[in-house]
């Protein structure tokens, strides 16, 4: 039983009372400890007491295979659709080796940022990328962490009105089979879950109608989630009127997906009306400010979704549109994007709950996201001694105010998975050269 001892800070995402820290044992929390108080039994000790400490950052959303075409100059200065168009054939030429590599790179980047849960939108399947899924799931058993890893699919290719190239597009039949095949083998139940799999057809602008309806009937089936790009241009919205006569929330709903299962990267352009039922049916947003930002999308009414009780969470997004994945300055861009729209009374620890609970009840999950007895033990520790905290106060709003960048210390299910500001084991020389090299190819191709 380990007690992590006299926090310098803590932030529980709660109303709960950890002052003095936090007891955890076998891989969950067992006891939280008052200011001045002792734990009941514990038989280690942790000294925190230059750590402020928060639950494990949960990221909603991102594309791990995009860390291969980070800051590419092509698409350094593009919106949207342009921007796809241009990466789509570059992406196309995706192999399983440069996948590996950049799904390591994002879970590294990740973790090291305090993340100890993802979720990935993977939606490319060209030739011999069968079993990219597959490839996905091994690495996040080898980095230690969780992650909720959807099965995204495109069946709308330039030639029929949509944006991708055909050689990224798939059959219904392909889809759905595969579909099937990852929830048997893969999908994790109750708490504790390491690796869960949801259906993620990619956007209005990449697939049919009929997909979106079928993989919803077979989310319900499975008793999965469902997620989707939605609301995140206008060029997007002017898109679903064209092509299907609707609204992106009355096409959500026409396919079966407005309801509690379903959580929708980015949820930017939506009018009052729709923002309440949004609510009233429990639809989650993956609230992404970098990179709504990088290009130019717009800046979601997060305060508002969630007064319609809409829940709200993190996602760094794919990293050719952040370019980065790093948790704890996304909750920093949230907090000051969210000021823009809605002055500075936004607190610091509504930011930090979008990048915890929130992200939580986005992902459907209530074992994580939070501080609390019989919690997974998922925690992430900062250590605010860096020249750019030098004159700080309050050690929380710190990790914002002054952009913390890097955890010093991560835990996932009791296991230390950072430690010392390193991922124990991990070669992160040689992977950025791999990496790199495979970037380099994949743009040249």
């Amino acid at each position: 039983m380990l007690w992590i001892k006299n926090p310098l800070g803590i932030f529980t995402a709660n109303d709960l009372d950890a002052g003095n820290g936090l007891v955890v044992d076998g891989g969950k929390i067992v006891e939280l400890v008052p200011v001045g108080g002792q734990p009941a039994s514990y038989t280690s000790v942790f000294d925190a007491s230059g750590h402020v400490v928060l639950p494990g950052l949960i990221n909603t959303h991102h594309h791990f295979y995009q860390t291969l075409t980070r800051a590419w100059g092509p698409v350094a200065n593009a919106p949207l659709f342009p921007w796809l168009q241009n990466l789509y054939p570059v992406w196309a030429r995706l192999t399983p080796r440069s996948l590996e590599l950049a799904v390591h790179v994002a879970l590294a980047e990740l973790l090291l940022s305090g993340c100890t849960t993802a979720a990935d939108h993977h939606y490319l399947f060209p030739d011999g990328m069968e079993d990219a899924i597959d490839i996905e799931v091994a690495a996040v058993r080898a980095m230690g962490m969780r992650a909720t890893l959807t099965r995204g699919s495109m069946t709308l290719g330039e030639d029929d009105g949509g944006l991708p190239p055909r050689t990224t597009v798939q059959s219904p039949e392909a889809i759905l089979a595969d579909s099937e095949r990852l929830i048997r083998r893969y999908h994790e139940t109750g708490e504790g879950a390491v690796v869960q799999i949801a259906l993620a057809p990619c956007s209005p602008f990449s697939v049919t109608k009929e997909i979106m309806a079928e993989s919803a009937a077979m989310a319900e089936h499975f008793d999965v989630r469902l997620h989707t790009h939605l609301a995140e241009t206008i060029d997007e919205e002017e898109f679903c009127r064209s092509m299907f006569g609707l609204r992106t929330v009355d096409y959500l709903e026409s396919v079966g997906w407005l309801g509690s299962r379903t959580w929708l990267g980015h949820g930017i352009h939506f009018n009052d009306a729709e923002i309440a039922r949004l609510g009233a049916a429990g639809t989650a947003v993956a609230h992404c400010p970098t990179s709504n930002m990088r290009l130019a999308s717009g800046t979601a009414r997060v305060l508002e979704l969630e007064a319609a009780g809409v829940p709200v969470g993190l996602g760094v997004d794919g990293s050719a549109s952040n370019d980065a994945s790093n948790m704890i300055l996304e909750a920093r861009q949230a907090l000051y994007l969210q000021r823009l729209r809605y002055g500075a009374s936004v607190p610091v620890e509504r930011a930090l709950g979008w990048a915890t609970r929130g992200s939580a009840a986005v992902l459907g999950r209530a074992d994580i996201g939070q501080l609390a007895p019989g919690l997974q033990a998922d925690l992430a520790l900062f250590k605010p001694d860096e020249l750019r905290f030098s004159g700080s106060h309050d050690p929380v709003a710190a990790l914002l105010l002054c952009g913390a960048d890097r955890a010093d210390r991560v835990m996932v299910g009791g296991s230390w998975r950072v430690v010392d500001g390193a991922i124990p084991g991990l070669d992160v020389a040689g992977l950025i050269a791999e990496h790199s090299a495979a970037a380099r190819k994949l743009v040249a191709g």
